[in-house]
């Protein structure tokens, strides 16, 4: 399970007159995901979810406030529970001039994997569908297959908890769906996946939990069904936009 207790994040922007301004990108947010369970981040581009999972993940300290790894606490365990974190970022770079395959591998000698390696390539190739490009250079890769490999990257070491974010943005249809039968697939088989997106639709398919926010804050958690009960709406969209009062409101 991760844990996230009273998160905070801090920063400092300049005004027209060149004044520091602080701000909280990620305002004292609270959740939490259960082994085998899909928990939906839900908002628009600068709501704050990017900063969060970037905390939760360990690539920013927060400002204030706990995260926890099945109660171990983050920072005393850091290294430790890296170990067993996937964390996709929507804007993270491979390298472009090897093939699918040679990253892959490169990836399992980093992560010191004890289990036979071209079985695992085998294997994740498989199940993301990757064998028709596996030996390719990912530079002639389209994106969705780019995208298909990072994944593969991630998941390489077979870890216990998937931080996600925006993994399926700007996807072609087929490749969206490939991940996301795949999140659902690990979810079967256990793993605590935090799965951030602006598409709604996607967390109505997959998310058993949803967090949603704005500016900072949560403004509703819940299933998707609880959500859709409390601002008596048909779907997360317009759910999001009741609570925000209006479109006009997102930004």
């Amino acid at each position: 399970m991760i844990k996230i207790e009273n998160v905070k994040k801090e920063f400092f922007k300049l005004d027209k007159n060149h004044q520091k301004n602080k701000f909280f990108a990620v305002n004292d947010i609270s959740l939490k995901a259960q082994d085998g369970e899909i928990v939906g981040i839900l908002g628009p581009n600068g709501a704050g979810k990017t900063t969060l999972l970037r905390m939760i993940s360990g690539i920013m300290k927060p400002t204030s406030g706990t995260i926890t790894y099945d109660k171990k606490n983050f920072n005393k365990n850091e290294i430790e529970i890296k170990k067993e974190i996937a964390y996709l970022s929507g804007n993270t770079k491979i390298y472009k001039s090897i093939s699918a395959y040679e990253l892959l591998k490169m990836c399992l000698d980093f992560y010191d994997y004890k289990k036979d390696h071209e079985k695992r390539i085998k294997d994740i190739s498989k199940i993301l569908e990757l064998d028709s490009f596996l030996y390719n250079k990912i530079e002639n890769l389209s994106t969705g297959q780019t995208q298909r490999v990072n994944i593969a990257r991630c998941l390489i070491h077979d870890p216990k908890y998937y931080i996600l974010d925006e993994a399926t943005s700007g996807l072609d249809i087929i490749s969206s769906q490939i991940i996301l039968d795949f999140i659902k697939n690990e979810k079967k088989r256990g793993k605590t996946i935090l799965y951030s997106t602006h598409y709604m639709e996607e967390a109505q398919e997959i998310c058993d939990q949803v967090y949603m926010i704005n500016k900072g804050k949560i403004i509703a958690s819940g299933s998707p069904n609880d959500i859709k009960k409390k601002t008596n709406t048909t779907n997360l969209r317009d759910s999001f936009f009741k609570l925000i009062g209006g479109k006009k409101n997102e930004n």
